[in-house]
């Protein structure tokens, strides 16, 4: 529905109201300003819509015609855009000349705003290819809103943003388009309406064979807010190639762009998740090296991450191990992950890590990766009962769990794997004591977990703990461990080395009461 807008009648002139008279003239100029060229007519009345916006339909509408490549005029139709001269029908700009634009690209990404007037013009760019980019981003803008972005669709959106895609020569063209189409994906009805557009899905992963980056990163996009909804298996039918995976691949494995490898790696994750659906897939990942290469992608993030930490890289450790995990519980094919003995020693050392709140949602990714792990290879778990400095990383992570219930789940299983292992009867009262000041020092977080998961949803954490590798029972057998090894600890008191020993240590005594009654309590 296209507003007429008309300027305001001029009254006579009245010199003590000229202050009021020029505010109606930067109305009527603001007005101006937005309303619709000449060449693209008002929305017959069978176009009204019944759509409750914070815009203008018909303004919406003049946006989507004037994204109409030129390449579709006349009389031609073009997957459903007709551009005759039918009353109700889109109509095509008058010019829309394309060329290459290889230059830094910002837009609206999951659903965020960006600021359209910080958008830098192009060197070289025409006045059409401004203008088309101005009008696209605006529309991938308000797309990120559901209904703005149901009356796109209804207005043949999806039609004119396939022709760009398939005649465009323009990167930054295509970027917007797919941009745009990422933001109506999240929508549920917008994406039914792209899967069922004919070619829509094809056309799009012809776009990971760009060698734009932007337009590689808004694709990745697009392919995992696709295979994330509800008709996944129609995407991942699509991806089954192994041309097509192994492009993927290669993508992640060659790229230097940060944004690019942490949306490309999360498409890897998307596929994985989505693999139960199309087993075909995931077989063809196996094929195509997948494990080694997440492993030498995490490889390459430790070393970023204890030498000068680059925040920047965060979001690529986190999916790369979210992708890794995910791998690590897939039927059939965990074992080449968890017989990786590299990648073992990664995540270990990541528990390790003296300073983890800035990469905690990694720690804890790390946590199930290693439970699912030691599920599938238990003997692990004794080179980990002697490593002291894991136990105690692995107990501060007690705090970036509370949240996760599988998290927390995968870290009793773990302590329980690793505690049945030491011997407290066998081993020397100096070894002993190394493990009771680790268990007391971190008391507060051992009781406030078991306070916590009175809380818990019982039925909800046994259902969480079939992918972590965690056995009903392994928090009651980590505590009973815990328990044992503090009353062996004041058993030893009565040992002849007992003070000699405590000499040695200046004669510090290390308090287990609090911790072994808190744990007596939650023993059931």
């Amino acid at each position: 529905m296209a507003v007429e807008l008309s300027p305001k009648p001029v009254e006579e002139e009245d010199r003590q109201q000229q202050p009021e008279q020029k505010q109606e003239h930067e109305a009527e100029e603001e007005e101006e300003a937005f309303d619709a060229p000449s060449h693209h007519p008002s929305a017959p009345p069978d176009e009204l819509f019944d759509i409750s916006t914070t815009v203008d339909p018909s303004y919406i509408i003049s946006l989507i015609r004037k994204l109409i490549p030129a390449t579709v005029g006349g009389n031609h139709s073009v997957d459903g855009i007709n551009t005759g001269n039918d009353c109700g029908k889109v109509y095509a700009p008058t010019i829309m000349d394309v060329v290459d634009d290889d230059s830094d690209k910002s837009a609206c990404q999951e659903g965020e705003s960006k600021d359209l007037s910080k958008r830098s013009k192009c060197p070289g760019m025409s006045t059409a290819d401004e203008v088309w980019e101005e009008y696209g981003c605006v529309l991938w803008d308000l797309a990120a809103s559901r209904t703005h972005a149901e009356l796109m669709v209804q207005n043949h959106i999806l039609e004119v943003l396939l022709a760009n895609l398939r005649v465009s020569k323009s990167v930054r063209a295509t970027e917007i388009s797919l941009g745009i189409l990422g933001n109506l994906a999240c929508h549920e009805v917008p994406l039914k309406c792209i899967i069922s557009t004919n070619g829509m899905i094809e056309t799009i992963i012809e776009q990971l064979f760009s060698d734009d980056i932007q337009c590689l990163c808004e694709a990745s996009r697009l392919l995992t807010v696709g295979l994330q909804g509800g008709e996944s298996t129609l995407w991942a039918k699509a991806l089954h190639s192994e041309h097509i995976l192994g492009r993927i691949l290669w993508i992640v494995e060659n790229t230097l762009n940060v944004q690019l490898l942490e949306r490309s790696t999360g498409l890897i994750l998307a596929i994985i998740e989505s693999s139960d659906k199309v087993i075909s897939v995931l077989t063809s990942l196996m094929k195509l090296n997948l494990p080694n290469l997440l492993v030498s992608l995490l490889a390459f993030e430790m070393i970023n991450l204890t030498g000068d930490r680059v925040p920047e890289r965060y979001s690529v450790l986190d999916v790369v191990l979210r992708a890794t995990e995910a791998l690590s519980s897939a039927d059939g094919h965990s074992q080449e992950i968890c017989t990786n003995k590299e990648l073992f020693k990664l995540v270990c050392d990541l528990v390790k890590l003296p300073d983890k709140v800035e990469v905690a949602s990694s720690c804890v990714t790390a946590a199930v990766l290693i439970a699912n792990i030691l599920s599938d290879v238990p003997d692990l778990a004794l080179d980990l009962s002697e490593d002291l400095p894991f136990l105690d990383g692995l107990l501060d992570m007690f705090p970036f769990a509370s949240d996760d219930v599988e998290a927390r789940s995968a870290i009793w299983s773990i302590l329980a794997r690793i505690l049945v292992r030491v011997k407290e009867n066998e081993m020397s009262l100096s070894s002993l004591r190394q493990y009771v000041l680790i268990l007391v020092s971190k008391s507060d977080l051992i009781e406030d977990d078991l306070l916590d998961r009175q809380l818990d949803n019982l039925q909800e954490e046994s259902k969480s703990s079939t992918s972590s590798g965690m056995k009903p029972n392994a928090r009651r057998t980590a505590i009973e461990r815990i328990i044992r090894i503090l009353n062996q600890w004041n058993a030893s008191r009565k040992a002849p080395e007992w003070t000699e020993m405590m000499l040695g240590y200046g004669g510090v005594h290390v308090n287990v009461d609090r911790l072994l009654d808190c744990c007596c309590r939650h023993f059931v």
